[in-house]
């Protein structure tokens, strides 16, 4: 890295695939994978249900499209989905619920701990009747991105998804960035997500793929969530050589946790300069509070990239700055020199 090389912060989605990636798109045996009959996007779906502890699953252009076909799945047009008030699903997927699912969406706000507890589970939940439509799905997330990349212990999940089996309601866990809650939990994915009826991870975060996401969960629910996939586009061809990434990208887990500790570093050199606040992470997502320097998060975001460094606003004062395998230490520190000048501009 050069003195004006780029640090890109603002999301695991930046990654670049690797030479290896590259050469396994490039060399991918392939075949028709809405006939069924791509070897590579097979064995991809195989592994993927094996690392989450699924009977199947299914091989989805994104996450935000692997998320609608579970909402989809669940549900009859006209339930209620209920899900954190900060949820990905319902704050960035563009009511994609509402537009394209035809359900409504029921919040609860479950603050820090990133997850409803059994009681505001039970709560928001709503019966069937005459009048009312009735609850057809709890979405969960983890880790939860709005909230700086919480990683949300498997104890929190199992209570909120016994309140909703109790009732006769699915759980489907977006799980983006499930493996990062794994490696900061030191707890297996498939134990996670052990009592969900699905869950979408990404390949293409932290894990380095170029495109990608999974959907698993049975294969009764996987072959129904196919067919609406077909449906909303996303039936793909010769897809083996877009997922002959991902099947490497499978075997970057471990990695993880470099980013975990660069973020770390991230997070207690931001919170060390005046009038900023930044929380040490859970995963790879830093949430810096800069109200007290008086400087806005636009502000923040436009200066860091005149400086060369890649942030996202979140909230008027909240800018985040994401750490992933395109990102070393070595970089966090460049870049915490220039965030460092940056807020030490005369305002």
């Amino acid at each position: 890295m050069t003195d004006d090389d780029f640090i890109d912060l603002r999301s695991d989605t930046v990654t670049q695939p690797s030479d290896a990636m590259r050469d396994a798109a490039a060399s991918a045996e392939v075949g028709d994978d809405v006939y069924g009959d791509d070897p590579t996007v097979n064995e991809l779906e195989r592994r993927a249900a094996e690392a989450v502890g699924k009977e199947a699953a299914l091989y989805v252009p994104s996450g935000t499209m692997g998320n609608l076909l579970a909402v989809r799945t669940h549900t009859e047009p006209g339930n209620e989905l209920l899900l954190e008030r900060e949820a990905h699903i319902y704050r960035w997927e563009l009511g994609g619920a509402a537009q394209l699912a035809g359900v409504q969406t029921r919040t609860v706000d479950a603050g820090e701990s990133c997850c409803p507890t059994p009681e505001q589970v039970r709560e928001g939940l709503v019966g069937e009747d005459l009048h009312r439509p009735g609850t057809g799905l709890l979405a969960l997330e983890n880790t939860h991105n709005y909230r700086g990349g919480v990683a949300v212990p498997k104890s929190r999940i199992d209570a909120a998804a016994e309140a909703a089996h109790e009732a006769g309601v699915p759980v489907h866990i977006d799980g983006a960035r499930l493996f990062n809650a794994s490696v900061a939990l030191d707890t297996p994915a498939p134990d996670l997500v052990e009592h969900a009826d699905s869950v979408m991870f990404c390949l293409s975060k932290g894990l380095g793929a170029p495109v990608g996401s999974m959907l698993a969960g049975s294969e009764s629910f996987i072959e129904s969530a196919r067919r609406s996939r077909k449906l909303l586009g996303g039936g793909m061809r010769q897809a083996g050589m877009i997922a002959a990434p991902g099947l490497l990208a499978l075997e970057n887990v471990d990695r993880l946790a470099d980013d975990h500790a660069n973020a770390a570093r991230l997070a207690a050199g931001l919170d060390a300069l005046a009038g900023a606040s930044a929380p040490a992470p859970d995963t790879n997502i830093v949430v810096v509070d800069t109200e007290d320097a008086g400087v806005p998060a636009g502000d923040l975001v436009d200066a860091c990239a005149d400086a060369n460094v890649g942030a996202v606003e979140f909230a008027e004062y909240t800018t985040r700055f994401t750490t992933h395998l395109g990102v070393s230490e070595a970089d966090v520190e460049t870049a915490l020199d220039r965030i460092t000048d940056v807020l030490d501009e005369p305002r």
